[in-house]
Order: structure tokens, then sequence, then C-alpha cells
């Protein structure tokens, strides 16, 4: 149905039609990196007392997305996939029942460091897929879990070939003359950009926090049809006291703290 609004702009009137769209289900395929790296064990430890793994904090952060992601609507599905050398399927068929989604992800563990990470195959089977599910009216989209330091992931693929979407989680450790995570996620900036339909977002850290692993996922829940461009995220927002508004703007620039304005 098609909706008429009238606005006024400079003492006109312009008249324009909103028509709604329909918001696709999505069928979601999880690829987690094992490689010896997603063992690296981070500053946030578990019930048991125990630091958590990369892994460990991973499938936790999953298993919350599925759920929160079923809540909003029940028609999505996730299958999932592994990497190591290159992409292998985990559950290769999508499922909106959690139970089986997540019991997939309990037995899985990390390999031996992997040498290199070649993303190829993970896109031409998303690309597969891809066919298949917008022949059931969804999209589909790959949410990649990437753990490396000082392996870039290479691919091969058509520039003008876009037929998913493609989002990362990049868990690196700090910067060191061992390493090249800045080199590494240039190269995934470089594969979201290339193989997105959709806007694709990238997070990464180095922190080795445990919410620096959950609140890219809270935001990944986002729809790829509704999304802003990443650079316009403000979320999420920082929990510091902000100066109100009708404050903030009566303080005059003499005013301003010496440390501020240095």
């Amino acid at each position: 149905m098609e909706t008429d609004r009238a606005v006024v702009i400079g003492g006109g009137a312009s008249r324009y039609a909103l028509k709604p769209t329909r918001i696709t289900s999505e069928d979601i395929l999880i690829c987690l990196d094992v490689d010896a790296e997603s063992m690296v064990e981070m500053k946030t430890t578990g019930t048991n007392g125990r630091p958590l793994t990369r892994m460990e904090c991973v499938k936790q952060a999953i298993i919350l997305f599925i759920h929160n992601k079923l809540s909003i609507n029940p028609d999505h599905r996730f299958a999932f996939a592994t990497l190591s050398k290159s992409a292998a399927w985990l559950k290769k068929d999508f499922t909106s029942d959690a139970a089986s989604a997540i019991a997939s992800l309990r037995g899985l563990s990390a390999t031996k460091s992997s040498g290199r990470a070649d993303l190829t195959q993970l896109f031409r089977v998303a690309a597969q897929e891809a066919k298949i599910s917008r022949a059931q009216s969804r999209i589909l989209r790959v949410i990649l879990i990437y753990c490396r330091s000082s392996v870039r992931p290479t691919h091969e693929w058509p520039l003008k070939q876009k037929l998913f979407t493609l989002d990362v989680m990049y868990l690196h450790d700090k910067p060191s003359p061992d390493n090249c995570p800045q080199d590494v996620y240039d190269s995934l900036v470089d594969a979201v950009e290339r193989v997105s339909e959709y806007e694709g977002y990238i997070f990464e850290s180095g922190q080795g926090l445990a919410r620096s692993v959950f609140k890219p996922m809270s935001i990944l829940l986002s729809h790829p049809q509704q999304r802003c461009a990443q650079d316009d995220l403000d979320i999420p927002k920082s929990l510091a006291k902000k100066v109100p508004v009708v404050e903030a703007a009566s303080v005059d620039d003499n005013q301003i703290p010496q440390a501020m304005s240095q």
C-alpha cells in the first residue's frame, strides 16, 4: 500500500509517496576461525575461575546472538562453517531451531596453526547459498570471526559479484614486531567492501576483554537492509556523564578549563 505525505518546504507544499517495504528474513552463515590463536586466553574469567579463551567467549556471544535474533524474527536461520587454511562446513543445513544450531557449536575446538587463511572457498559457498536464499525470498549474510594477528587472509573474488553481505569480528594480539594486526585488518576491510551486497560491518579488538566480543555481536543483530554506514554508527553509547545540551550551550569559550583547551 502506498502512503502519501505532504511536506511544507519554504512556505510551499511538496508531495511525495512513501512505499512500505518488507524486511527479508536472513540466512546467516557464521564462520569461526579455528586456528590455534582462537585458544588465546582473554582477560575475562569464566565461572570456573580460569580465563576464557577467545573460542569460549565467541561461542557464548554467538549463542546469545542466536537467541536474540530469533526473538526479533523466528524465521531467521543459521548454519556454521570453520576456517583453517580454507573454509569447511560445520553445519550445512540452515535452521531456525536454536537448540540444533547451538549443539553444532558445543564440540567445536581449535586446530594447530594453519599458516594461511584463504577466504575464497567461503565466498564461493556463500554465493551458492545466497542464490538458494534469494529463490526463497531471503537474503544471506556471512559473519566471520577471525583471530590471527600475523596471517593476512587472502581471496580471489570478482569485484562486481556481490550476492551476500559480510560482517567481520577480528580479535587480535596487541601490535608487536612479531605480528601485523593492522595489515590483517586492512585485508579484512578489503574483503568486506569487495563482496558485500548491503552495508557490511567490521569490528576489531586487541583488548582481550569479553565486552569487546559481546558489544560487536549485539550491533550485528542489525539487519543489513536497515543499516546506516558504519562510519555513522553512534553505538554503543558511552556510559560517561554527558553535559546537558542547554547547560553546554551556555558555557562561554573563555570558561573552558585549561586542560581541555590545550
